[in-house]
């Protein structure tokens, strides 16, 4: 597979692989942390994701007020 034609929604989906780790950490270490490390890695995938969305061009008067 080419990397090019990956999308980065994809690479940013691809980053909830971090998730394992810390999942392993919340087992052997602590619950609590490895609860919260969980979160904070969803949260960051999930924006990253939100971000490299494609943006909508439909706006034509992009807000300056202009009246046809």
């Amino acid at each position: 597979m080419n990397l090019d034609t990956v999308g980065p929604r994809y690479a940013a989906g691809a980053g909830l692989l971090a998730i394992l780790p810390v999942l392993v950490y919340g087992v052997s270490d602590s619950v609590v942390a490895g609860l919260v490390s969980a979160v904070n890695v969803v949260i960051i995938i999930a924006s990253l994701y939100v971000a490299m969305a494609p943006i909508d061009e439909s706006h034509d008067d992009h807000g300056n007020g202009t009246a046809s």
